[in-house]
C-alpha cells in the first residue's frame, strides 16, 4: 500500500499527526524497539489471549490458508515496564502449519514479543503493511488504553512474509492522543436534564434556583492546542460557530494573544434541553485556561464564558456531577439580577452556589426521547418567554419548593423512585416549568405520559425542550420502543438510554 497517501488520509480526518505516530504507522522494524527508543523506557509485552482457533474467513484471506486451518490467536499489550502504561494494542494470527515446533514453541509461551522471536531464530522476514486507518474508540479499547470513547484510534495490519507467503497477520493499535508532538487537552464533558428553575417571582430577594440531574450521554468531547489562530473542526456549524465565539472572548479576557486549534470528537445538538452550550463553553474556556498555565476554577471559567448566569445546573455538573440543586440570585435593585431572563442573557452574573449535591442511583436508568421537531427556545425569543411570563405565582413556587425539599429529595436520599418520580411528575404542572411545557407542541407534550404508561416512574420535560426524559429502575427498552412507535406516527425522533454521571468533566493533559 502506499503509507504516505494512508497517512495523508488519516490527516484529512483527524488533524495532523506526529512524527513518532508516522514512524509507528509505517515502519517496517521492530515495533518494540522503535517504543523503547522514543519513551527511553524499558517496554515488555502482556499477553491477553493465547489460545488456537479455527481460522475464520478473514483470518484465512489475510494468511493465505483454509478456512477451519489452526492458527495460534494472540492479544497483547505493549506497555512501559515502569509505570504499565499501554502503548499498543495488538491482535496477532499465525498459521501452525508454517511454524517449526522450536518458533511454536516460543510464540505459544507468553509476553515474548513476536520481533524477538524472529531474529533469535535467524528467519528472513519482511513486513508488509496493509493498511493504516483511523476509527473512534470503542468502550473496550478506551478502557485499554485509559481514553475516552470515540476518541480516535490509529491502525495498521501488515503481514510478516517469510519465504514467500505469511507468517504472520497482525493489527496494532494506538491512540491518536498518545505520542503528540504538541501538548493537548482532551476534555470529555457530561449532558445535563434540566428538571426545573424553582423561584421565578423574586418575592423572597432571591430569583432562579435550579434542579438538575447530570448525565453520562449524550457527551461533548473535544481536543485543543495552541495555534496561530483559532481554528475550530468536527462538530455541527452550531457548535463549531459557538466555540469560536467562546474562544475569541476567553483569550481576549485572559490577555495571552495567539489562538487556539480545537477539534470535536463527539457533540450532540444545541436547543434540545441538554445542555449543549453550557458543556461547549466551560469546555472551550477551561482548555484554553489549562493550554496556557492557568489554574481556574470552574466559577471562574463559567464569568469567562458568561454561563450560570441563571442556572447552576451546568456549571455544576461540569464540576461535581450527580443530582445538584442550586439556590439562586440575589434579586431586586442594586443585586445580582433585578429583572427576569436566561443564562444566555445574563452575562457578568456570577453561577449561583450549590446548596445540595447527591450521588444519583446507577441502577436508575433515564430515557432520553428527542423528537424531530423545531429546536427549544433561544436568544429573544427565550428572553422574551422569561420577560412575558414571570413573575409567576408565589403560591406556585411555594408548592414546587414542597415537592423538591420534601419528596424529591428525600426520594433520592433514600432510594425511594415512586417517591422521586411523582415528585418529577408534580414538577411538570408547577411553576415556570409548567411555562416551558405550555410552549411545546403535542409531538412533545405527549410524551411524558405514554412514557409513564409504559412503565417509568417519573417523565417530565428538560428546559424548553423539546427532550424529554423518564427515570425507572428497570432497562426501559419497553418505553424506549413506546416513545419510538409514538415519534414516529408524527415527527420521528432520536432515544436514547442512560445513565447518571456522578463526577463532573474529565480533563486530561498530554
Amino acid at each position: 500500500m502506499d503509507i504516505v497517501q494512508a497517512i495523508r488520509d488519516i490527516e484529512a480526518q483527524v488533524g495532523r499527526i506526529s512524527t513518532v505516530q508516522k514512524f509507528l504507522l509505517g515502519t517496517d522494524g521492530s515495533v518494540t524497539q522503535l517504543l523503547e527508543s522514543v519513551t527511553g523506557k524499558k517496554v515488555v509485552i502482556r499477553t491477553l489471549v493465547q489460545e488456537v482457533v479455527p481460522a475464520d474467513r478473514a483470518a484465512a484471506d489475510n494468511l493465505s490458508i483454509a478456512e477451519g486451518d489452526p492458527v495460534n490467536h494472540r492479544i497483547v499489550e505493549i506497555k512501559t515496564e515502569e509505570n504499565g502504561e499501554v502503548l499498543i494494542y495488538a491482535i496477532s494470527d499465525t498459521p501452525l502449519a508454517r511454524l517449526s515446533p522450536e518458533f511454536k514453541d516460543d510464540l505459544m509461551k507468553a509476553d515474548i514479543p513476536i520481533g524477538r522471536i524472529i531474529r533469535q531464530h535467524h528467519i528472513e522476514a519482511r513486513r508488509e503493511i496493509l493498511n493504516a486507518r483511523v476509527t473512534p474508540a470503542t468502550d473496550e479499547t478506551g478502557r485499554v488504553f485509559a481514553i475516552n470513547k470515540n476518541e480516535p484510534v490509529l491502525s495498521r495490519q501488515y503481514q510478516i512474509i517469510h519465504e514467500k507467503k505469511p507468517l504472520i497477520f497482525i493489527e496494532e493499535q494506538f491512540p491518536y492522543n498518545r505520542f503528540p508532538d504538541t501538548r493537548r487537552i482532551v476534555i470529555r464533558t457530561p449532558s445535563r436534564i434540566h428538571v426545573s428553575l424553582i423561584d421565578m417571582h423574586g418575592g423572597s430577594g432571591r430569583v432562579d434556583g435550579g434542579v438538575g440531574i447530570t448525565l453520562d450521554e449524550p457527551e461533548i468531547l473535544i481536543e485543543a492546542e495552541l495555534s496561530p489562530l483559532i481554528m475550530v473542526q468536527g462538530g455541527d456549524p452550531i457548535t463549531r460557530d459557538r466555540i469560536g465565539r467562546t474562544a475569541r472572548d476567553v483569550l481576549e479576557k485572559i490577555g495571552t494573544g495567539g489562538g487556539v486549534s480545537i477539534t470535536v470528537r463527539s457533540d450532540y445538538p444545541a436547543h434540545v434541553g441538554l445542555g449543549s452550550g453550557s458543556q461547549v463553553a466551560l469546555a472551550v474556556a477551561r482548555a484554553i485556561a489549562e493550554l496556557h498555565g492557568r489554574n481556574l476554577t470552574v466559577p471562574e471559567l463559567a464569568r469567562l464564558a458568561g454561563r450560570g448566569g441563571t442556572s447552576g445546573i451546568g456549571t455544576a455538573a461540569f464540576e461535581h456531577g450527580g443530582f445538584i440543586l442550586d439556590g439562586g440570585h440575589r434579586f431586586g435593585t442594586g443585586c445580582e439580577k433585578s429583572d427576569f431572563r436566561p443564562s444566555a442573557a445574563s452575562r457578568g452574573v456570577s453561577p449561583p452556589p450549590v446548596l445540595a449535591r447527591h450521588e444519583f442511583p446507577k441502577d436508575w436508568k433515564i430515557l432520553l426521547a428527542i423528537p424531530d421537531v423545531p429546536a427549544g427556545a433561544s436568544g429573544n425569543a427565550e428572553t422574551d418567554i422569561f420577560r412575558d411570563n414571570c413573575p409567576v405565582p408565589l403560591p406556585e413556587v411555594r408548592e414546587l419548593c414542597h415537592e423538591v425539599m420534601m419528596r424529591m429529595l428525600p426520594g433520592l436520599v433514600e432510594r425511594d423512585l415512586d417517591l422521586f418520580g411523582s415528585a418529577i411528575n408534580a414538577v411538570q404542572k408547577i411553576g415556570f416549568k409548567k411555562v416551558e411545557l405550555g410552549f411545546q407542541p403535542p409531538q412533545v407534550t405527549g410524551l411524558p405520559g405514554i412514557l409513564l404508561g409504559a412503565g417509568a416512574a417519573g417523565a417530565g420535560l428538560s428546559s424548553f425542550g423539546p427532550a424529554v426524559y423518564a427515570i425507572g429502575d428497570t432497562d426501559m427498552r419497553a418505553a424506549e420502543q413506546t416513545a419510538r412507535n409514538f415519534m414516529q406516527e408524527s415527527t420521528g425522533g432520536t432515544t436514547i438510554i442512560t445513565t447518571a454521571r456522578n463526577s463532573g468533566a474529565a480533563v486530561r493533559v498530554i
